[in-house]
This record gives C-alpha cells, structure tokens and sequence, in this order.
C-alpha cells in the first residue's frame, strides 16, 4: 500500500510539473512573437505592409539608415540617450546607495518621518511637476540641455533608498564597529567595507538607474520640444511612427528598436544573477 500511495503522489507530482512546463512554454511564445514580429518586420524591403508577420523580400537597408539619414539622425539619438542614461546612473547609483545607507546604520532625529515622507511622495506620479520642473530648467538655462534631463532624473534619487536600505540591514553592524574601532570613519567603512560587500544590490540599483532614463518618453519629450538634435531614442522612434510617417519609416522603427533594446539585453543577461540576489536581498529587511 506505501509503494502505491508513494507512487501515485510522485504520478501526480509529475503531472503538475508537465502542465506547468506547458503552460509557460505557451506563455513563453506568446512572449516572444512580439519580439520576432520586429526583427522581422526591422529586415523587410516593403516598409508599407506590416500587417505580413513574415516579409517576402529581406534586407539589412532599414539598419544602414538608420545611421546614415540625416535628416532622422538616429545615432544622435542613441549618444543622447547614452549620455543622460550614463551620467544618471553614475550619479542616482551614489545618491541612491549613501542615502539608504545613512538611513540603515545612523540613528538620527526625524529619521522615520523623513522615510515616511519620502515613501508618500515617491506614490505620486512624476508628471504632477513636469511644469514647475521645466520652469525650474528655464531658470538654471537648460531647459533646452539634454543635462536637464540629467538633473531631474537624479533629482529624486534618494527617494528610491528603501530596496537598497533593506539589503544593508543584512549586513553585520559588527563590521561598521569592528573598522571604527581601527579607526576608519564613515565614508571608508562605507566605499571599502560595505560596497565590496553588497554587488547585488550595487547592480541592481545601476540597472534600474541606467535602464530608466534608457526607456523614458514622457519628459525627454517634453525637454526636446521637437528638436531633433535634442530628442533620445524613445522620442525619436515615436517621430519615425507619427501618423504621415507611419508607411514611410515603420521598417526602420522596427530596426531602431531592435538596436536600442541590445545595450538592455546585454546588461540583464550578464549581471541578472547579481539583479535577483540584489532584489531578494533587499526585501528581507525593510
């Protein structure tokens, strides 16, 4: 009787895991047809008919200009982009990561009010200051600057501490004092002891830092104000797809998405072990 119960848990047992398998490889492809459907669509020659998944005639044209028509300059895009996603994420990642660690190891007063405060006002949507931030640009002269963009992207960056603050509560304190008493101060504890300890939470914050401004539309849009010369990626994608343009260039809007997802895709497939650890790390404590 034991061997046929035990048997029949492990029957149904392996059943559960073969339905599950198949439902998400079924979840998977559908995942993924979006994804083919642009490849796709980014190497075919009739750029008017997109409603083909799979085009008749290939080409790598679309590709070539896209870096060659000046009047679409999509390399000045994707420098713009990288500039202000780089210079963000150097500048977020160390805002982000002093500021959660101050709040984890220092006991100061109004130090709960100020995380409350903080977590409250990060539930608003950011578009709610997207006047008052580009009357704010106008009067620092660069409202019409791609740093700009820089400078209200990283303006808010210690708001995002709470995933970062709670990996650094896993953290021993008995490393902060055992440095302390060989006489280190705060700022080597924290660039010599406590960073090289925590690169997944290290990671973690410069993905999310890079990968925000890499993707946003909203006030990239707002800052170029359809200068071309100013605009990123993401809006200057959308102006290949506008309404008139849509037949024209929608072949190349497919090649300039591919093109810009590859930097992301790099990035998450290399450091995506340290991304999870970072994640997981950081909601144990909070």
């Amino acid at each position: 009787m034991s061997k046929s119960f035990s048997s029949s848990i492990r029957v149904r047992k392996n059943i559960r895991l073969t339905l599950t398998y198949i439902v998400l490889a079924i979840i998977s492809v559908i995942w993924l047809i979006p994804f083919v459907y642009i490849i796709a669509q980014s190497l075919s020659v009739d750029t008017a008919n997109f409603s083909v998944f799979f085009p008749d005639e290939w080409t790598f044209d679309n590709y070539i200009l896209l870096f060659t028509d000046q009047s679409k300059p999509f390399w000045r895009w994707w420098l713009n982009t990288f500039i202000i996603a780089g210079c963000t994420c150097i500048i977020q990642t160390l805002i982000t990561l002093a500021t959660s660690y101050a709040f984890s190891r220092l006991r100061f007063k109004s130090r709960k009010f100020i995380m409350k405060t903080f977590l409250i006002i990060g539930m608003f949507p950011s578009f709610l200051t997207m006047i008052i931030n580009y009357f704010l640009l106008d009067i620092l002269g660069l409202s019409s600057s791609i740093f700009g963009l820089v400078l209200i992207y990283c303006a808010s960056s210690a708001m995002g501490y709470y995933i970062a603050k709670g990996f650094f509560d896993t953290i021993p304190k008995s490393l902060d004092e055992a440095a302390m008493i060989d006489g280190a101060n705060k700022n080597t504890i924290f660039f010599k002891i406590i960073l090289p300890l925590s690169k997944p939470i290290v990671v973690y914050t410069v993905l999310m830092a890079f990968t925000g401004p890499w993707g946003d539309f909203m006030m990239a849009s707002y800052i170029a104000q359809g200068d071309v010369q100013l605009m990123n990626v993401a809006v200057g994608l959308q102006n290949l797809a506008l309404v008139g343009e849509i037949t024209k260039y929608f072949s190349r809007f497919c090649a300039g998405g591919v093109v810009t997802s590859i930097p992301i895709m790099i990035l998450f497939f290399w450091l995506q072990r340290y991304y999870v650890e970072g994640v997981t790390g950081g909601a144990v404590k909070g």
